[in-house]
């Protein structure tokens, strides 16, 4: 694959809407979630997501060992964070993993852009939002979704671990949701690898020193996340854990 970087697209301000004194532009979702409609109606919209699983299954079904990368829109290129998102699609590249982003800025952008460097597969599943983000240029391959929880499917469905950058209430509602399926049994015990260890220091306090000690939650679910910044250390986990379900599976 070529490693020439194409022209950037401009791409759009993650804050335009944000503007908390407004309410934020309606989406596809909206529709769908604003309570009972014609019955006609919740058809042709069950039709649509329908299609839109269809078409995610045939354009991602023959990607081959892949690693989903989450993390922020809104690191620019100069921050440690885009870095070191870049750098650890590289490794995912020399370990012949593609690199599967939401396919948009920031974090993502980085993943793809050093997976594309190093000669791997790179992979959007684009989420399209009243702001119109736009997928960043460096994918080989993307899918464009209107449901967000379609869009979530495809990235769990296709991958064999998930590498969480740090990011804002996305990134949370991606990480604890892949825990909750690992833990409830809805997919296999996949490695949740956490980068950005001063950044995430207080999710971390939070869980042990809230939830575990209020036993909301068992002080096993510590063992679902690995936590480093060291993207060699990141390929050894994904190497490890695949041994070992390869071993389970026999």
């Amino acid at each position: 694959m070529s490693t020439e970087e194409p022209n950037k697209l401009v791409q759009p301000n993650p804050d335009e809407c944000c503007d908390w004194g407004k309410s934020p532009p309606l989406g596809s979702e909206h529709h769908l979630l604003k309570g009972p409609r014609l019955r006609r109606q919740e058809l042709f919209t069950a039709l649509n997501i329908f299609r839109e699983f269809i078409r995610g299954f045939r354009r991602l079904h023959f990607i081959g060992p892949c690693v989903t990368v989450f993390g922020s829109a809104r690191f620019e290129e100069d921050n440690e964070y885009y870095q070191l998102a870049r750098e650890m699609g590289r490794k995912l590249a020399d370990a012949d993993y593609a690199t599967m982003t939401g396919g948009g800025p920031g974090i993502m952008e980085a993943a793809n852009r050093g997976a594309r460097e190093g000669g791997g597969l790179s992979i959007g599943c684009n989420i399209e939002l009243p702001h119109e983000q736009h997928p960043n240029p460096y994918l080989d391959l993307f899918v464009d979704f209107k449901y967000f929880f379609v869009r979530k499917v495809m990235l769990v469905k296709y991958s064999d671990a998930f590498i969480v950058m740090p990011g804002g209430l996305g990134t949370l509602d991606e990480i604890f949701e892949t825990a909750v399926l690992i833990q409830t049994g809805k997919i296999e015990r996949f490695p949740i690898i956490i980068m950005g260890k001063e950044f995430w220091a207080p999710m971390e306090n939070f869980i042990k020193e809230s939830l575990i000690t209020n036993k909301t939650v068992n002080p096993e679910i510590m063992d679902l996340f690995h936590v480093t910044d060291d993207p060699d250390e990141v390929i050894e986990i994904i190497a490890e854990a695949q041994a070992e379900l390869n071993g389970n599976s026999a």
